[in-house]
């Protein structure tokens, strides 16, 4: 709001000027304010100050800007120069150069929307003075013209304005979600580089060690990692994958740690949900890093993580449950944690739930997100 006010300001410089050079003028007699007509004075008001604006607004950016605008209003005087001398009631010449006045003006103002519904508005605004011309020109005398009009010309000029207006509004509210579809998406891209890599070091490591031995169990390390490494790069930029494909991943980041570890940890993953259902990628993968980092390792027995995925009507819940060392356990929230908190927001907005609890040793996270998101 304080960016759109610092670009605009001139116009609110031009309101406040414009009122004290209409007094100013009056009172030198170059024009005269009518009494009891302030409505009349503040519309004459707003525009002027628009058009002032307009002058301070463009003055500082291009030249080119500052001349049409000094056209605009050579065009609005001569069509009060002309409609005053001829003093004819709905002047057709008046209404042609007024309406070509306002159609100019409004382009200085919003000239992206103008060229885009250019057509939209030419015919309009063209069928219009044809209904004007036919009706003032074509419908017998002056008075005959005075006694069927009944005003009604005058406002068909006006008539398309609160539909253009808001069909501007609409354009600058689709703006305004691109933007921020765009920003949202580029955060997104942020978090998901964010995937911590240190499980992908350490693997490479163990391999290498076990490649040293000619263990057997190198082969399935490789493959194991070359799949979660293709999903990271490939499904990671997916907005979304099938469930089967993440518990797949998952079941992979389990394996390669068992590898790892000399000592018993007691995993378990339970299932009872729908595989086909869609979720976002490398949601999930975080909660189960944080349980083998701060739980698995701080402990030298008696270590567990159980892990369950299931439904409900509406959700899709994950579960998961280590244990730790408490004398090794820090507080603070991991960058982890607040990356998976920003992609869920991002993601499913108020369509997910995250609860933590941290008691005896025990860390438990429960993850609900919608399947209608």
């Amino acid at each position: 709001m304080i960016q759109f006010i610092k670009t605009y300001r001139a116009f609110g410089i031009g309101y406040a000027l414009i009122i004290p050079i209409f007094y100013i003028l009056d009172l030198i007699g170059f024009l005269i304010i009518p009494e009891g007509q302030m409505s009349e004075v503040l519309i004459y008001a707003f525009f002027w100050g628009t058009v002032l604006g307009l002058c301070i607004h463009f003055s500082k950016e291009k030249k080119q800007m500052i001349l049409k605008v000094i056209g605009l209003i050579s065009l609005f005087i001569i069509a009060m120069k002309i409609d005053s001398a001829m003093a004819l009631p709905d002047n057709p010449i008046t209404v042609v150069l007024l309406t070509a006045f306002w159609l100019g003006f409004i382009y200085l103002l919003i000239p992206n929307f103008v060229k885009k519904y250019w057509r939209l508005i030419a015919i309009v605004y063209a069928a219009i003075l044809l209904y004007f011309l036919s009706l003032r020109l074509f419908s017998g005398d002056l008075q005959s013209y005075l006694n069927n009009r009944k005003e009604l010309p005058f406002y068909l000029f006006f008539l398309p304005m609160p539909f253009l207006f808001l069909l501007w509004i609409y354009e600058q509210w689709k703006w305004v979600q691109k933007l921020k579809a765009d920003k949202s998406e580029a955060e997104l891209s942020m978090l998901r580089s964010q995937i911590n890599p240190h499980f992908f070091f350490n693997t490479l490591n163990n391999l290498y060690a076990l490649s040293i031995k000619k263990s057997d169990e190198a082969p399935g390390v490789i493959l194991k990692l070359s799949e979660m490494m293709r999903y990271t790069i490939y499904e990671g930029k997916k907005e979304w994958v099938a469930l089967e494909d993440e518990i797949e991943y998952l079941n992979n980041y389990i394996e390669l740690h068992k590898i790892r570890y000399k000592k018993t940890v007691d995993i378990t993953f339970k299932q009872s949900i729908d595989p086909n259902l869609k979720v976002a990628p490398l949601l999930y993968i975080i909660l189960l890093e944080n349980a083998f980092k701060h739980g698995v390792e701080t402990l030298s027995e008696n270590a567990y993580i159980h892990l369950k995925l299931s439904e409900t009507q509406d959700n899709i819940v994950f579960e998961i449950e280590n244990n730790f060392d408490p004398l090794e356990s820090h507080t603070k929230k991991g960058i982890g944690l607040e990356n998976l908190e920003r992609r869920l927001s991002l993601l499913y907005k108020n369509k997910h739930k995250l609860h933590v609890t941290n008691t005896n040793a025990v860390y438990k996270v429960s993850l609900n997100i919608s399947k209608h998101a």
